[in-house]
């Protein structure tokens, strides 16, 4: 088989993004060289690798095979260039990070800062997931590090404590909800919600959350951070959820009140989830060890 290394990185790019657009976006090709590619691949093992339909593509048997190797040939060849631009440009390599909305917005940006100016080239691939994507990518080798809630069943992957935070209800302090002592997210569901945007993990959650109670969330506006939320809850459009970090930080400049959540979920215990802590570079390692201590 002539595969390279762009055939294989394109195959698990569409994998894992759903979408032959979206995995043609990922590698930085053009839609109709990704598809020729991949129809190349077809043709070469005889085998169909994907199933097409409106709402994207997934792999079939001769696909799944061919994307656990790949993961593991392309995995092998970012730690040769590496090992080789040591020699070559000193830089040491890249840390590819999954991690929930509340770890990625409210923990993430200083905890890294620290890390990235004592390893100047090391670089850092942050995407944000939900927790039990997480879980399972990091399983399948397709990233380093995962930070997950932890709550989430992480099977055989090592874990190690990272923070603890929980999710606030803010409300405009003329609202009814403000003031009162802890409500369940049922009762918040009666009111119009200010979110974040569609793509957020978080907002993929509440909205499976809603929709175990057979509701969906009202929203009025989705926005791409908590701060953006918290500014547009004290202008009066609606209820927002987010970390009590969050609401903290902003108190001082934005008029909010914070109501507590009763359900279990709430509480967010943060992990950090690997394969195997001995098997990453050693940058990685390191910067695990960092985000532990931090």
């Amino acid at each position: 088989m002539r595969f390279d290394l762009t055939d294989l990185r394109l195959f698990s790019d569409v994998v894992e993004a759903g979408s032959i657009t979206h995995g043609a976006e990922r590698s930085r090709l053009a839609l109709a060289a990704a598809s020729a590619r991949i129809r190349g691949m077809e043709e070469e093992i005889g085998s169909a690798l994907l199933v097409r339909s409106r709402g994207g593509v997934t792999p079939t048997a001769a696909g799944r095979t061919l994307v656990k190797h790949a993961r593991a040939m392309l995995e092998q060849a970012a730690r040769l260039r590496e090992d080789l631009d040591a020699y070559t440009k000193g830089v040491s390599g890249e840390v590819r990070i999954l991690a929930n909305t509340n770890a990625s917005t409210e923990f993430l940006p200083e905890a890294l800062s620290g890390f990235l100016a004592e390893h100047p080239n090391v670089r850092i691939d942050l995407e944000e997931r939900l927790s039990d994507e997480i879980v399972g990518l990091i399983a399948e080798g397709v990233a380093d590090i995962g930070i997950v809630a932890g709550t989430v069943d992480v099977g055989p992957l090592e874990t190690y404590p990272f923070r603890s935070d929980r999710f606030v209800v803010v409300t405009p302090p003329s609202h009814p909800l403000a003031g009162r002592g802890p409500v369940d997210f049922a009762e918040v569901l009666a009111f119009d919600f200010v979110g974040l945007d569609r793509s957020s993990a978080l907002q993929r959650f509440l909205a499976a959350k809603a929709a175990r109670l057979g509701r969906s969330l009202i929203l009025r506006v989705q926005l791409r951070s908590f701060d953006a939320v918290c500014r547009l809850v004290e202008a009066g459009v609606g209820v927002g959820v987010v970390p009590h970090t969050t609401a903290q930080r902003v108190a001082g400049t934005v008029g909010l009140s914070v109501v507590e959540l009763t359900d279990d979920w709430a509480v967010r215990d943060l992990t950090l989830v690997v394969r195997n802590l001995d098997a990453l570079r050693p940058f990685a390692r390191d910067l695990v060890e960092s985000l532990r201590a931090s």
